[in-house]
């Protein structure tokens, strides 16, 4: 009787195949499984169909016909698989203002060899009087630092500023970062150009580890969200990302 209940539903679109066998296996209809679980038969007879039962009901169905619960649902084994982080990925965060000083403090300071800055002026960073002694400091102990900003003389920057709706004030926000940057290239180790990319994210490196600060247009720079990464294995997120700051760089004119 089971069999045939079962199998009469058997190539109807959506149906659970894995579940219903499993059930078959088990000798178990829709009043046992319902009556195990403190459920309506009609709930087990949805899951069947297709629907995917809470966490609680999956791990109980699993126990109860001795099936993995990722067998039984193979669609929620994908889905964990596709949402989970890459492992290169050490936090996330929603805006750059939601950055701790500390991060970006101890990534500078971590640099035993390189240091690399890659955006349209990182004031913030050029304006920031503790960050700038790291990278003298650093570049004194022999690390190479590299800052590459915006050419404030780029024809497309007035379109960018358009974009980010602040006019004109981001050629001023780079010359003013230029400035600052440039008591630091005295230092031998030190260099910095001008790039005339649009770039669809800002990079801030030192060695093996990484913030990415991404652009989404119509959001204020601050407002935009932030990845700070790592080198793992084989690192493929983290060369990425050195990859593009590498060929900006090359296209570069020294500033």
């Amino acid at each position: 009787m089971l069999a045939s209940a079962l199998s009469s539903r058997k190539g109807r679109p959506g149906l659970n195949e894995m579940l219903r066998r499993a059930l078959f296996r088990a000798r178990l209809n829709e009043e046992d499984v319902a009556a195990h679980l403190g459920v309506d038969p009609k709930t087990v007879r949805r899951w069947l169909e297709g629907r995917v039962p809470y966490p609680r009901h999956r791990q109980a169905v699993s126990r109860l016909v001795e099936a993995d619960e990722s067998d039984l649902w193979p669609e929620i084994h994908a889905a964990r698989v596709v949402r989970s982080w890459p492992e290169e990925i050490k936090a996330v965060y929603p805006h750059q203002w939601a950055v701790p000083h500390e991060v970006w403090q101890r990534l500078f300071e971590s640099a035993e060899h390189e240091i690399g800055v890659l955006a349209h002026s990182s004031l913030f960073i050029a304006e920031d009087v503790a960050l700038l002694a790291v990278f003298a400091g650093k570049a004194r102990a022999g690390a190479s630092v590299r800052i590459a900003l915006w050419d404030p003389d780029s024809p497309r920057l007035a379109e960018r500023g358009a974009e980010d709706s602040i006019g004109d004030t981001m050629a001023a926000e780079i010359r003013n970062a230029l400035a600052l940057y440039g008591k630091l290239r005295t230092i031998e180790k030190v260099e910095i150009r001008l790039h005339r990319i649009t770039l669809y994210n800002s990079l801030y490196y030192a060695d093996d580890e990484m913030i990415v600060h991404q652009h989404i247009y119509g959001i204020d720079a601050v407002n935009e969200p932030v990845m700070h990464l790592y080198m793992a294995n084989r690192g493929e997120l983290f060369s990425g990302y050195i990859d593009s700051f590498e060929a900006v760089w090359s296209a570069a004119r020294p500033g």
